[in-house]
């Protein structure tokens, strides 16, 4: 075997298998575990897809939202063991792989139109 053959065996291993179909333009809420001194528990982050990036293990979304009129950006890896949970919520028609100019946006400007012929699951 080479060795990439058996990264590529072990990355599967640690690989997700119950995630939804993710695409750009998505609201998704995001189960996020986080420790608060000896406990575990989980804290829901909503908000748009408005990246991509990576491939396998590897792979990452960055998901906005606006939090008390300030817009909050975060990375999440997908297969990490952190992700309990990803669902989306609802999908948008978008024409761009990035949505980095929602960035300049504030109020209904930042809202996406919504489609309806992807399934949610």
């Amino acid at each position: 075997m080479h060795a990439q053959e058996i990264i590529r065996s072990i990355e599967a291993e640690q690989m997700k298998s119950d995630l939804p179909v993710l695409y750009i333009g998505d609201t998704v809420k995001v189960g996020v575990i986080i420790q608060e001194g000896g406990k575990e528990r989980t804290q829901p982050y909503e908000g748009v897809i408005i990246a991509r990036r990576g491939a396998g293990l590897n792979q990452n979304i960055t998901v906005r939202k606006t939090f008390q009129g300030v817009g909050v950006e975060r990375v999440f890896l997908i297969h990490s063991p952190r992700i309990e949970s990803i669902k989306v919520l609802r999908r948008a028609k978008v024409r761009r792989a990035k949505l980095y100019f929602l960035r300049d946006r504030i109020g209904k400007a930042t809202r996406l139109k919504q489609r309806f012929d992807r399934p949610l699951q």
